[in-house]
């Protein structure tokens, strides 16, 4: 009896299968490339956004500083028409963030709801603080300012504090 089985049994070809994984071996290396180059342009621009964002931040912050302060100097503007009073540009902590403010006052409201006949007015200001960044990040912020004096002539004397305010209270 012939064994016909080997008769049809074709040889294998080492050299096409070792060319097949070389070739499939670049394809996968050349996906690998393009992926880590994705990765680190995702990566780059990640962190370019998140010190932008941190920037504007600052910046915020540093106008928000500029209205806290001008708030606490406003009896320092005069009550006439068109009278204003500018916060010098102040440099806030290590990093040169910095604000600048500007307070103006806008007029009196008389006929205060709840007021005792008339006794007492409302002084309206208005500030717009300017804070940048590190980074030349920008924001502006404006705040409108009601201030309740006496209408007893007292001038700016009665902007004045009434008690310790927050001074004497923990706020831990």
């Amino acid at each position: 009896m012939h064994n016909n089985s080997a008769r049809f049994t074709t040889p294998s070809r080492p050299g096409r299968e070792n060319g097949a994984a070389l070739v499939i071996a670049l394809i996968m290396l050349v996906v690998l490339t393009i992926l880590a180059f994705t990765g680190i342009n995702t990566a780059t621009t990640e962190l370019a956004l998140a010190g932008n964002e941190q920037s504007r931040r600052n910046a915020a912050d540093a106008a928000a500083a500029g209205i806290e302060q001008s708030i606490s100097q406003i009896a320092l503007v005069g009550t006439t028409p068109g009278s204003r009073a500018e916060v010098e540009p102040t440099v806030l902590g290590a990093e040169p963030n910095e604000y600048s403010a500007e307070t103006r006052y806008i007029g009196d409201e008389t006929g205060l709801p709840q007021s005792s006949a008339d006794k007492f007015v409302g002084l309206h200001f208005e500030i717009e603080s300017t804070g940048t960044s590190a980074r030349n990040g920008r924001d502006v912020q404006t705040q409108g300012v009601m201030v309740i004096a006496s209408t007893g002539g007292a001038g700016n004397t009665a902007l004045g504090q009434l008690g310790d305010g927050l001074a004497g209270e923990d706020l831990e």
